[in-house]
This record gives structure tokens, C-alpha cells and sequence, in this order.
């Protein structure tokens, strides 16, 4: 099994696909028959050996930043076949190849190298419209008994790929976005503001994930509504929906209100540091993140300060217990011991390991004092096993208890569904990594590029000389982040 992690950057690359005419601006017509202002070319990365280089850089440093696990890898024929090949020889990974029809001689195998039953296989496209190639290759591949939880793509299109293989329980992983590409070439002058703005009308009036019928009450066929939510909602948009969970929406309404996503990850191990920190910086989030279990001193009445310095500030208390027990363990962890979480904490997390045993055991303590909980869908560290397969699960134990659930912890924004909340950890000011293998993505990469929702800072205000200096240009950075991905989706 193959472990990998890392980090990513693709603005250079955008406008050298320009340069090359791998992006093309005009009228152009799809293999679907539709018109589209833009098109996307990449059988010419072949004539440029220094792009093809760069492009296979990146695309193999994304699978490390996803921490992907795979044993071998599979290019969709035929453009991705020569990105696969050159990702494969530089670093030493074993490669399988889709036949698009057998032969009719020799073994007539649909799949050629070595392939062993229960092996993970990695699929690699050059660009995704709807993704029914990437579901073609993935189906070759079941048939010789391989499993796929993940694709990796150059450039996604933005029309519904990535839903449309959610669905089938394949994530996929963009190197570049459209949307993305369209903000590059605007501010490098490429196109103009009116271009931009056709291509993203296109994009948005054209999705090709659809809705499946089913039988309403009546016994009559009706359209069930699809989960692609097309036009980004406000926050507080998002907490008048009907269905929202009210913790949810309280912690929506604070963010608007406060101008903040911005949640401290109070990683202190006295509670005098933990209390001066929250009525420091009270002021600059939405949620404060607690260890509890770390203090050296801890007693009721700290639980109980917090929740008064909590109501001082509007901010909610997030214990990130990290629950991963069956129901009846958890029901009393939660619920009693030491430190009696249920009694000041407003939302807790827990793993989706155990099954919804975790969920409905916190839930009998938890619900009737009006918390919520946070499943842990993805982790920030390097060869987390929390991915594709493990992810999809997450994501269905919530929709099957939003009544106690109320979103993620994640890397990326996982479900189009607006009432779920989605938390990203591992945010500093610069991305990379340390040397224990925690992963960090800026501010604008996790709120803006990955569309999550609140930034979870630790030791990039921890550490700082300034802590409430720190906090500020995070909030700042955060809430600028939303704003610019408010404003794009919108048009």
C-alpha cells in the first residue's frame, strides 16, 4: 500500500495552458452537442515536455496532500494514459492499463499488468465534464476485482463531476477548478470580466449531475432534487433554512454577525492560560476549540467560567474529544467523569469507526441539552486513513441524524447540502507541514478554494508573539476568503 502527503499550487500552470492553447475562449462544440465558451484541450501537453513535467508534478503532489492510499494506478485512456505513465515511472509506482476493447487474441484482457483482487487502485484524467469516463474506467477495474475510492483529475469543470462519482462512492480530487482557472487568467488580464462571467453562467446553467426519479407518496414518478447547491448561500442565508439544525444556525448567525470563521484551537494545558485566552480573543471568533483533557488543573468551575466567557463574547465552546467508542461508552463519557462535557460544551466530534452506535449514544445525552456533534469525515495529517470509502460513510451517518449532527471536520468541503457545517483544521498562514505530519493549507485555500466553511487555527496564534495580532489577521483572512468566494459564486 502506497502513503503519500504534500502540498499544491497551480497559477503558473493555468497560464502556461494558456500560453499553449490547452485553454481555448470562442464557441466550441461539446461531444454532448451543447455550445461552450470554453475549451479545454490537454492532448497538446503532449508536444511540451517541460509542461507534461510540471502537470505530473502537481498532480502527484495533490495525491499528497490528500494523503491518498492506493497500490497501483490507472490512466483513463487515452489522454491521461501519458500522465499516468510518467507519474508511475518517476516515482516508482506500479501502473495498470485500460484496454477501451478487447482483443480478440492472446489473453483479450480488458486490463493489462499486474493486478491482485482487493488492491486500490488510484484513476487519473486529464479533465471531467460529468465523470462518466472516470465511472467507465472504475467499472473495468471492479470487474477484475480492484477497488476505487479515489481519481485525481488535472482540471474539473465544475458541472458535476465530482457529485456525480460522490454518488457512486468515488472521490475526486481537482488539481485546478474552473472557476479557479477563470480567477487566474482574469487577474493576469487573459480574458476580461465579461468572458469570465459568460463562462461561469455556462458552467452553472449546464450541470450534468442529475436527479434520479422516485416515487412520491401518490405513487407517482417525481424529480427528487439533486444535493448541488448551484448558487453559493450566505451565512446567514444558511441559517434561516428551514431544516437547519439550531445549534447550526446559531453558529451561522454568530459568523455573520461577529464577521468571523475563525475558530482557536486553545491547545493550553492550565486553565488560567485556557480562560485568559478565551476572553483575550473572545472577541475575534466564532468558536473556541478545547483539549480539556490536557489541563493539569482542571475543575467544574472552569467549564463553568468558559461558558459564562462564552455568552461574554457570543462564541460557541467546542470540545474536540474526539469520541470513538460504542453508544453506551460514549453516553457516559460524554455525559459524566471528570470533566462532564455535556454540562459547558456546546458541540463535541467523534469518528464515524465505531458506526452510528457513537452517534445515537451521544445524541441521548447531547439532544435534549441542544448540542450537536461534528463527525470527523477527513484529518489534516499526513497518511490519514480518512478518506474516499471512510469519507462517504461519514457523510451518510450525518444526513441519517442531522437532528444531533451538524457537519465536519474536513479538509474540503464534502456535501452540497447547506445546512451541514464543515470545519477545517490544520490552517496557518503559509501551507506545508511539520514534522509529525500535521498538513497546513492558508486561510484562502481552505475557505475559499476547498469551500469550507470555519478555519481551525492552533499554533499560528499560539505561538505568536501578538496572540490577539495573530488572531485578528486570521479572522481577517478567513472572512476575506468567504467574501471572494461569496462574490464568485454569485455572479
Amino acid at each position: 500500500m502506497v502513503v503519500v502527503g504534500g502540498a499544491d499550487g497551480a497559477d503558473c500552470l493555468i497560464l502556461k495552458l494558456h500560453d499553449v492553447n490547452a485553454v481555448k475562449f470562442g464557441e466550441y462544440k461539446l461531444k454532448s452537442g451543447l455550445m461552450t465558451p470554453i475549451y479545454i484541450d490537454l492532448r497538446v501537453l503532449v508536444s511540451h515536455p517541460a509542461l507534461m513535467n510540471q502537470v505530473h508534478v502537481l498532480i502527484y503532489q495533490k495525491v499528497q496532500d490528500e494523503g491518498v492510499r492506493f497500490d497501483n494506478v490507472c490512466g483513463v485512456p487515452y489522454t491521461a494514459l501519458p500522465l499516468a505513465t510518467i507519474i508511475c515511472s518517476r516515482h516508482e509506482l506500479p501502473m495498470l492499463i485500460r484496454r477501451k476493447e478487447a482483443k480478440d487474441y492472446g489473453t483479450k484482457r480488458m486490463v493489462e499488468g499486474i493486478c491482485r483482487e482487493g488492491e486500490a487502485c488510484l484513476i487519473i484524467e486529464d479533465t471531467v465534464t460529468s465523470g462518466s469516463s472516470i465511472l467507465e474506467t472504475a467499472e473495468v477495474l471492479y470487474k477484475e476485482g480492484l477497488r476505487v475510492t479515489d481519481a485525481i483529475v488535472l482540471m474539473d469543470r465544475e458541472q458535476g463531476g465530482v457529485e456525480m462519482l460522490a454518488s457512486k462512492g468515488i472521490r475526486l480530487l481537482p488539481v485546478i477548478s474552473m472557476f479557479k482557472l477563470l480567477n487566474v487568467l482574469q487577474a493576469a488580464e487573459r480574458i476580461d470580466a465579461q468572458m469570465a462571467q459568460d463562462v461561469r453562467k455556462f458552467i452553472l446553467d449546464n450541470n450534468t449531475f442529475r436527479p434520479k426519479e422516485e416515487k412520491n407518496d401518490n405513487g407517482v414518478f417525481a424529480v427528487k432534487k439533486p444535493c448541488i447547491e448551484l448558487k453559493e448561500m450566505s451565512y446567514a442565508e444558511r441559517a434561516r433554512l428551514p431544516k437547519i439544525h439550531p445549534l447550526a444556525s446559531k453558529l451561522l448567525n454568530i459568523m455573520a454577525e461577529k464577521e468571523s470563521n475563525l475558530c482557536v484551537s486553545a491547545d493550553v494545558t492550565s486553565s488560567e492560560e485556557l480562560l485568559e485566552l478565551a476572553d483575550s480573543l473572545g472577541s475575534q471568533i466564532c468558536l473556541l476549540k478545547t483539549h480539556i483533557d490536557i489541563l493539569k488543573d482542571y475543575t467544574v468551575e472552569v467549564g463553568q467560567k468558559l461558558q459564562t466567557l462564552a455568552g461574554k463574547h457570543n462564541f460557541l465552546i467546542f470540545e474536540d474529544r474526539k469520541f470513538a467508542d460504542i453508544g453506551n461508552t460514549v453516553k457516559h463519557q460524554y455525559e459524566g467523569g471528570l470533566y462532564q462535557i455535556s454540562s459547558w460544551s456546546h458541540i463535541v466530534n467523534a469518528h464515524a469507526v465505531p458506526g452510528p452506535g457513537v452517534v445515537k449514544g451521544l445524541s441521548a445525552v447531547g439532544k435534549p441539552l441542544g448540542r450537536g456533534c461534528l463527525l470527523i469525515a477527513q484529518m489534516s495529517s499526513q497518511g490519514s486513513l480518512a478518506t474516499g470509502e471512510y469519507t462517504q460513510a461519514a457523510l451518510k451517518m450525518a444526513e441519517e441524524h442531522s437532528d444531533f449532527v451538524i457537519g465536519f471536520i474536513c479538509g474540503e468541503k464534502i456535501t452540497q447540502r447547506p445546512e451541514f457545517i464543515h470545519m477545517t483544521p490544520g490552517v496557518q498562514m503559509q501551507s506545508g507541514g511539520d514534522a509529525l505530519g500535521q498538513q497546513y493549507s492558508t486561510p484562502e485555500e481552505v475557505i475559499k478554494d476547498k469551500a469550507s466553511d470555519v478555519i481551525i487555527v492552533g499554533r499560528g496564534i499560539l505561538a505568536a508573539p501578538d496572540r490577539l495580532k495573530a488572531a485578528e489577521a486570521y479572522r481577517k483572512s478567513g472572512w476575506d476568503g468567504y467574501k471572494q468566494r461569496l462574490a464568485l459564486n454569485q455572479q
